[in-house]
């Protein structure tokens, strides 16, 4: 068994993955401002939680887009399970051949999720994550990573509006009845959720219009549940663990 770990601006996502099953899945909040000694005592209170030997664990395996974490994290994690941990970037083998501008500023969880959603469902592929951000990538049919788009998330958005604004609410992002809403509330989640969902879709359109060959579409991220499924397009896959699958397979060709 190994540890996988992602994370985000918002979330770290903690897997607990043997032979290729996601065991137990952990959400806790990401604090740049927390040691090594803190994530340490954290991670020990999650084992402790699940009855697992933190020695037991073969290793471990982390993404990150935010860097304070990534060198508290893996000190952690090293005292942990007493093994190296493994750091998404560059020299690592993913199996993805970056073809853009600059590879080395591609972030971590982009790579990981381009590798699950190759490896699970097929290329051409676009992988979306909904997040802190929105980020929508390519991977195509001879496994390269092409690039993408990255657009504000919707808490992020939500929350500047309601800061900026005098009279419009802080809101929950949850799918209203009706497109027209007939109150202020109703009318932020109609724009937060129906006009995401039709944002993706053109995202989605443009992006295969522009490729010049349809593509498998695959969702993840902590919004997607709520989004994903008041998009138009048909069959968007909708894989919450899409992160940690690709984890455990990168961690397999590098172990």
């Amino acid at each position: 068994m190994i540890l996988a770990i992602d994370v985000g601006n918002t979330h770290i996502v903690i897997g607990m993955v043997e032979d290729g099953v996601i065991q137990n899945t952990v959400r806790v909040h990401t604090d740049p401002r927390e040691t090594a000694t803190e994530q340490l005592i954290k991670l020990r209170q999650i084992t402790d939680y699940y009855g697992l030997d933190p020695r037991s664990f073969e290793g471990s395996i982390l993404s990150s887009v935010v860097p304070p974490v990534t060198k508290s994290l893996k000190t952690a994690l090293e005292a942990l399970t007493g093994r190296r941990t493994m750091v998404v970037g560059p020299g690592i083998k993913t199996g993805l051949n970056l073809r853009v501008d600059e590879p080395a500023s591609v972030a971590a969880d982009l790579i990981v999720g381009g590798v699950a959603a190759a490896a699970c469902y097929g290329t051409p592929a676009i992988v979306i994550d909904m997040g802190t951000a929105i980020t929508l990538t390519v991977v195509d049919g001879k496994n390269c990573f092409r690039g993408g788009a990255i657009l504000p998330g919707v808490k992020l958005s939500y929350g500047a509006l309601a800061a900026g604004t005098s009279l419009l609410p802080e809101i929950a992002v949850l799918p209203p009845k009706k497109v027209v809403g007939a109150n202020t509330v109703d009318c932020m989640r109609s724009g937060a959720v129906f006009g995401t969902a039709a944002m993706l879709d053109g995202m989605i359109e443009r992006m295969e219009a522009e490729l010049g060959y349809p593509c498998t579409v695959v969702a993840t991220g902590g919004l997607a549940q709520d989004v994903i499924p008041c998009c138009r397009r048909p069959g968007i896959i909708l894989d919450r663990e899409l992160l940690l699958r690709g984890l455990w397979m990168i961690y397999q060709k590098n172990r």
